[in-house]
């Protein structure tokens, strides 16, 4: 039982830091989208909504931001998995969103983007 505890301890050091995200990293890949979107205090909507609390949230629903039906009527209940498919391929997801964005092809920087937007909460704060 010691060998199977020793090697599954051995087993998650090897693998820890291959999926370790980095959020600074992640702050980085955020200025690509903060032409349109803010997160942090003070967020308010631009030509996107502010991203605080998205994980979580229902798509379509921060209040005072106009939607479109298309993004109102998804469905989607953000997560991470979702979230990755998503900002890879936003029109492929939601076909009719107005988000004009090519897509995030490097899964780092997917990682990394998710990390720095979950340490947000829905006010704010981290």
């Amino acid at each position: 039982m010691r060998l199977v505890i020793a090697a599954a301890a051995f087993a998650s050091l090897l693998a820890g830091p291959a999926f370790a995200a980095d959020i600074e990293h992640g702050a980085k890949v955020f200025k690509k989208c903060s032409t349109c979107h803010m997160v942090g205090p003070g967020a308010a909507s631009r030509v996107g909504p502010p991203l605080n609390g998205l994980f979580g949230r229902k798509s379509g629903t921060y209040e005072g931001y106009s939607y479109t039906d298309a993004n109102k009527n998804s469905g989607i209940v953000w997560d991470d998995a979702t979230f990755a498919k998503y900002i890879r391929d936003p029109k492929g997801v939601i076909p009719g969103t107005k988000m004009v964005f090519a897509g995030l092809t490097d899964e780092a920087d997917v990682v990394d983007l998710t990390a720095f937007l979950k340490q947000y909460k829905a006010d704010g704060s981290k």
